[in-house]
């Protein structure tokens, strides 16, 4: 057994985060946009390198209906929401109706996607306060957590708000994340995703930049899910 990881995927809604997450549990993508119901966790078993680990995996497109009696967060179970009727596609939020980033419980994470859509800046800006937002409420002295933000909908190339090189380098050498583009709808590099995103978890100890450490993960590996 090779250990447990909770994994947060963050953004702002209607970037893909719920759409990454199944192409890489269920390998479907829906056609159609459903907003989250509120927070939802997978917990799947995944193969790497022939360890196995046990991953969970936060999703939430907004910030859910609020703190239960117990001061916790509702948390979905994947099969509450598969056996819930398939609601009609409703329009995204308005940038300032997003969630405030302070509103995520972002202390017993051990590493986060950022999520955002290559094509809206303003979801960008979403990350960037979310990364600024972790750095923030990171308990002294606790271990790093490694931060990967990913630009989806790579599909929709053409329509992009900035180039990739130059957003790259910003997250990579300002932000000390690591950096990658995947595209939920054709499952293009949702895997690789998780892959380096695991495997930078796992040497998260070692004293090297967590950006460099992130990129240094791109060698081929076996990553599957059980």
């Amino acid at each position: 057994m090779g250990g447990s990881l909770r994994v947060a995927v963050l953004g702002a809604p209607g970037v893909g985060k719920t759409a990454i997450i199944r192409q890489f549990l269920f390998g479907d993508y829906p056609e159609r946009h459903r907003p989250t119901d509120g927070p939802s966790l997978y917990r799947p078993a995944v193969l790497l390198d022939g360890a196995v680990y046990d991953l969970s995996i936060r999703d939430g497109d907004v910030a859910g209906p609020g703190p239960s009696p117990g001061g916790h967060e509702r948390l979905q179970s994947v099969q509450e929401q598969e056996s819930r009727k398939k609601a009609p596609a409703s329009p995204g939020l308005r940038p300032q109706e997003w969630p405030d980033p302070k509103d995520w419980s972002l202390q017993d994470t051990d590493a986060f996607v950022l999520v955002y859509d290559i094509c809206s800046p303003d979801s960008f800006d979403y990350v960037k306060a979310l990364r600024q937002r972790i750095a923030e409420n990171r308990p002294a002295g606790a271990p790093e957590a490694p931060i990967l933000v990913v630009g989806n909908k790579r599909d929709r190339q053409r329509l992009r708000f900035g180039p990739r090189r130059a957003l790259a380098a910003l997250v990579r050498r300002g932000w000390r994340c690591g950096y990658l583009e995947c595209s939920a709808k054709y499952n293009w590099h949702v895997l690789r995703l998780f892959r380096e995103l695991l495997r930078c978890a796992l040497v998260r100890a070692r004293p090297a930049h967590p950006a460099l450490r992130l990129q240094g993960a791109l060698h081929p590996a076996r990553c599957s899910l059980m």
